[in-house]
């Protein structure tokens, strides 16, 4: 048994029965996601060490006050990023209470009045709230950045004497500004493409459908903001315009909004015909329009069917106009969600000069906005592409680069479907498949529809060994973006291979608009597994002009297949090639 004085922060979940109550394995999954990569390492980060954890709690020790309370405030503020997107009735919330006491310490447990205080103080917090006693915030007061609202004496259940409690005063998560206000520098900065969905109109004469239309319209609003790069106008601003005959042109002004999407429904019989199209307002133009004709067997499986292939298919016609714009702009005039938007193009091009360029902008974005989250997810992607092609002149250092903006936009966003889709990635390379997989789902949770995170799922699929699966995610990613990058392609000739299916594998690499060294390496052993020598002579000559000092095994140390088998699967196609 040990006694020492010692900071103590308690935290404790906001309606826990209720939100178990309501969905248990959800708020399970969600608990273990918010203690794997936010609460645990920013534990960890402020040197602080967990003494006992319950359900819905935790008690944590730390060495230093300010530590503490660093750690506290960190968690809240990441917290209310987080919750941002999640319905008020929905959220995993936490109020903390912070003490600095005598504590005794025994067989990995804590005792003491220290402890009770901080207990005690952590139940008077708000929701998302932190609460200190006056001799934490004695310490720290003046020392951080941090304001703290005087609470005055407050009496404790079963503590004999009041206690000074302090509040911390923690700032709200940056918001877009409403049409029509002024907007704030950061969302000047980042100037988000804005969109708004009308009401779609019933064309029926049935109001039963015009339930089914105000599903769709709002299903469609809900998908839409999954997406971080864009800025959706919410329902209840565009749902006044509903039943009404309106000018586009006014409506956008009002809303400001630069991109509008009206439609309509119709019921005839036992079909429904479903009209939408996309409006740039600057221009009074027809970006793209689509109708959807199904069966009304089951309304619901159609509306769910509809607001997919729209939500799959908007993000990428709005980044083609965008792409149209900035070609008629000139560099010097870029925000910086333009630069991000300029970055992203080139880095799908996947060439040394592009990559190089691309980090140029991205770091333009980032000098522009240093709040922007979705440009740091970005630049850790275009910084991961020149570390994998080993396009850097020190790729330790690169990595590093990687990790640190991919933890500054979990920082400043942790809801960006980009951020952990390029973690997976990162831990696919160190073949860390548990942590990769985990985050790939969570992307996948945060944005379904997103072609560059289905299109990973197949990828990793491949590796964990099942290809088969893999080529239906990456063809399911081709359908959601026909305009997808022409990487695409080459992921699916790595599925198709490992699957043993070395005709489409050739097929899917010859279908690339310039093969680089990977692609002539599975092609050729592809044909090696075929038989066909002279085919694989051709590539791997092919190969070897554009790289001379190829070495086999320093290729295979790249590549991340979870079996050795399948490893071997390559190696032995390759050796038929007669690359050795």
């Amino acid at each position: 048994m040990e006694r020492r004085l010692a900071a103590i922060m308690a935290a404790d979940m906001v309606g826990y029965s209720r939100l178990m109550e309501a969905d248990e394995q959800g708020v399970v999954a969600r608990l273990r996601a918010h203690r794997i990569e936010l609460i645990d390492p920013a534990i960890a980060k402020n040197n602080g060490r967990i003494i006992k954890t319950t359900g819905d709690g935790m008690l944590v020790e730390f060495q230093s006050v300010l530590d503490a309370v660093n750690c506290a405030v960190e968690i809240q503020r990441r917290m209310a990023r987080r919750n941002a997107d999640v319905p008020s009735d929905g959220r995993i919330q936490f109020r903390i209470g912070i003490n600095l006491g005598d504590i005794i310490f025994n067989d990995n447990d804590i005792f003491g009045d220290g402890v009770n205080i901080a207990a005690r103080i952590e139940q008077i917090a708000d929701s998302g709230g932190v609460c200190v006693a006056a001799s934490v915030h004695d310490q720290v007061s003046g020392r951080l950045d941090i304001a703290f609202d005087d609470l005055g004496e407050k009496s404790l259940k079963n503590i004999s004497r009041p206690i000074r409690v302090y509040r911390a005063v923690i700032d709200e998560p940056g918001v877009e500004p409403a049409p029509g206000q002024a907007p704030k520098a950061q969302a000047q900065a980042v100037s988000k493409p804005a969109i708004a969905v009308l009401p779609f109109a019933n064309m029926s004469g049935d109001a039963e459908q015009e339930f089914f239309a105000d599903g769709l319209t709002e299903d469609i609003l809900t998908e839409l903001s999954r997406r971080r790069e864009l800025f959706v106008i919410s329902r209840n601003s565009t749902f006044v315009y509903k039943g009404q005959a309106v000018n586009i042109q006014d409506v956008a002004k009002k809303l400001g909004a630069q991109y509008v999407v009206e439609g309509s429904v119709r019921k005839a019989g036992d079909r429904l015909r479903i009209t939408v199209q996309l409006i740039d307002t600057a221009t009074d133009t027809h970006i793209w329009a689509e109708r959807y004709d199904r069966k009304l067997d089951d309304i619901f499986v159609v509306q769910d069917e509809i607001t997919t292939a729209i939500v799959a298919t908007l993000p990428g016609r709005l980044e083609a106009a965008q792409n149209d714009q900035l070609a008629r702009k000139k560099p010097s005039n870029l925000a910086a969600y333009e630069s991000v938007l300029a970055a992203k193009v080139l880095h799908h091009r996947s060439t040394r000069e592009d990559n190089a360029r691309a980090q140029e902008l991205i770091g333009q974005a980032i000098g522009l906005d240093p709040e922007y989250g979705h440009a740091y997810a970005w630049r850790g992607c275009i910084l991961g592409q020149a570390w994998g092609y080993g396009w850097c002149a020190d790729r330790e250092a690169a990595f590093v680069k990687v990790e640190a903006d991919l933890n500054r936009a979990l920082m400043l966003d942790d809801n960006d479907a980009d951020v952990h889709r390029i973690l997976a990635a990162v831990n696919i390379t160190r073949s860390n498949f548990e942590r990769a997989r985990y985050h790939q789902e969570r992307a996948l949770a945060l944005n379904p529809n997103y072609d560059l995170v289905v299109v990973q799922m197949g990828e990793l699929l491949t590796w964990l060994g099942s290809p088969a699966e893999g080529v239906e995610w990456i063809e399911k990613a081709m359908r959601l973006n026909p305009h997808h990058p022409a990487r695409f392609w080459s992921h699916l000739g790595k599925a198709h291979f490992t699957a043993k299916a070395y005709a489409r594998a050739i097929e899917a690499f010859m279908r690339l608009p310039t093969m680089d060294a990977l692609a002539h390496i599975f092609v050729a052993a592809s044909h090696g597994w075929l038989g066909d020598r002279t085919a694989a002579d051709a590539h791997v000559a092919a190969l070897r002009r554009l790289d001379p000092q190829f070495d086999l095994e320093t290729f295979l140390a790249t590549i991340h297949y979870a079996n050795e088998a399948d490893l071997q699967h390559l190696r032995d196609g390759l050796s038929k090639a007669g690359l050795t």
